[in-house]
């Protein structure tokens, strides 16, 4: 498993709010809803991106859009176009005075907009669980993220379009691992771009030492790892992965693996019923106590109040 892999194989989809969006002009929509990610696919025509204090970009066909909340941001068909519509938290969708739209905009199973022959189309996929794994991945993007379609393609994007209108038993979840794979896909995209400014964990995944040492750790993250242990399987002595290692991930070693498993472990307490004990066995901690001592020095709060803490207070 890689450090990409291991990032998303925690808090998956579960439940994701998917729509096709289609619009005619005017239009403007304010996106206040707090999700924590929100992917969006250019299907037809094009809109401009208009994140809170930053610059507008243009979307065409074929892009590809990341937008990492909780921040605020609008969509439009011009830069000039007051907002229309406010999509608040639960995905509620008002006018700008609270006027409820819910009705007025609904065109059908997971079909949305102003205009069901509306010449922009959007496919939006928005993941609304607020989980420490996602976290750390969160940390590495931008406000907004844009892959453009010329730089790459993927047949998800029709597979996404022919799915989301469907309405069959157990339709979310094939939904749910569509919006995943979706999401991977335009990552690697992103982060393989040459201008791209990934995070050392990304970069490093090519580098003949630090990447099978990476491999090495987030294949057994419960292994006691010592620099002594990681060095002998890549083959290099402890000085020299230990420099290498810093360098191109910004921490040692050891601080890197601590970091890895105090977020797996804040992600296992908010998302399941899994006691200390069983969660610090998982994360390679060989006692809770261990565990509660290193995760309150990451995170100012014992393991039993961050679970029961509300996810906007620790987020």
């Amino acid at each position: 498993m890689d450090a990409l892999a291991d990032l998303l194989d925690g808090p998956r989809a579960r439940g994701a709010f998917m729509l096709r969006s289609t619009l005619s002009p005017p239009w403007s929509i304010r996106i206040q809803d707090e999700a924590p990610l929100t992917l969006v696919s250019m299907v037809g025509d094009e809109a401009w991106l208009i994140p809170d204090g930053g610059e507008p970009q243009r979307a065409g066909p074929g892009d590809m859009v990341i937008f990492r909340g909780p921040d605020p941001y609008t969509v439009s068909d011009d830069p000039a176009t007051e907002p229309q519509i406010v999509i608040h938290p639960g995905q509620v969708c008002t006018t700008p005075d609270g006027t409820s739209l819910s009705e007025a905009m609904d065109l059908g199973v997971r079909a949305w907009g102003n205009d069901p022959d509306g010449t922009a189309v959007m496919l939006i996929g928005a993941y609304q669980l607020k989980g420490a794994v996602t976290r750390r991945l969160l940390s590495a993007l931008p406000a907004m993220a844009v892959v453009r379609g010329d730089t790459w393609r993927s047949p998800l994007v029709d597979v996404l379009q022919d799915e989301i209108g469907r309405d069959e038993p157990g339709q979310d979840v094939v939904l749910d691992r569509l919006l995943d794979l979706l999401l991977i896909a335009t990552l690697r995209a992103w982060f393989s771009r040459p201008d791209a400014e990934a995070p050392g964990w990304y970069r490093a995944h090519g580098d003949p030492v630090v990447g099978p040492a990476l491999r090495l750790l987030h294949d057994d993250l419960t292994h006691p790892w010592t620099v002594a242990g990681l060095a002998a399987g890549t083959g290099v002595s402890r000085a020299a992965l230990a420099q290498r290692f810093t360098k191109l991930i910004g921490e040692p070693p050891m601080a890197y693996l601590t970091g890895i498993r105090l977020a797996q472990a804040a992600d296992l307490l908010r998302e399941s019923d899994a006691t200390l004990d069983a969660v610090a066995r998982q994360v390679g901690y060989g006692t809770a106590f261990a565990l509660s001592t290193a995760f309150k020095r990451e995170h100012g709060v014992s393991p039993q109040e961050y679970r029961t803490a509300r996810p906007a207070a620790t987020a």
